[in-house]
């Protein structure tokens, strides 16, 4: 999508992670962590790749597997700023009403259809209005 509209769209990924998965939070923390070290959409991919299998193990294989620095690693899982970060986006999900993850918002408006054509029509329709 950011390669179709690359001057006039921009992506920002918000932490929610739902309290029934058990990993959740884990997982948000360690693509933060991952972050740190240049891997987070790569770490991200590998967790939705994962997701049915995602636990403090496989955690670990998925950061061994992108070759990042594992001590660096297991420090910056340890981060109050990465805490404060995810507490930050979930109290700014609840404020506006995120109830499950993904969630899409368009210029501050959710949309509820995940259909990467419809996404690509409001992206145009709203560009149009800029115009």
């Amino acid at each position: 999508m950011l390669g179709k509209y690359p001057d006039n769209v921009k992506l920002v990924v918000k932490h929610f992670p739902l309290t029934s998965h058990r990993y959740a939070h884990t997982a948000a923390t360690a693509a933060l962590a991952a972050n740190v070290q240049g891997k987070f959409w790569e770490f991200h991919s590998q967790l939705f790749q994962n997701y049915k299998d995602i636990n403090d193990a496989k955690i670990q294989i998925i950061a061994k597997e992108l070759g990042l620095d594992m001590d660096k690693f297991a420090k910056d899982m340890q981060s109050p700023a990465i805490k404060s970060l995810i507490d930050r986006d979930v109290n700014n999900g609840r404020q506006i009403g995120v109830r499950g993850t993904p969630t899409i918002f368009i210029n501050g408006k959710a949309f509820k259809n995940q259909n990467l054509s419809e996404i690509y029509q409001v992206i145009e329709t709203e560009l149009k209005k800029k115009s």
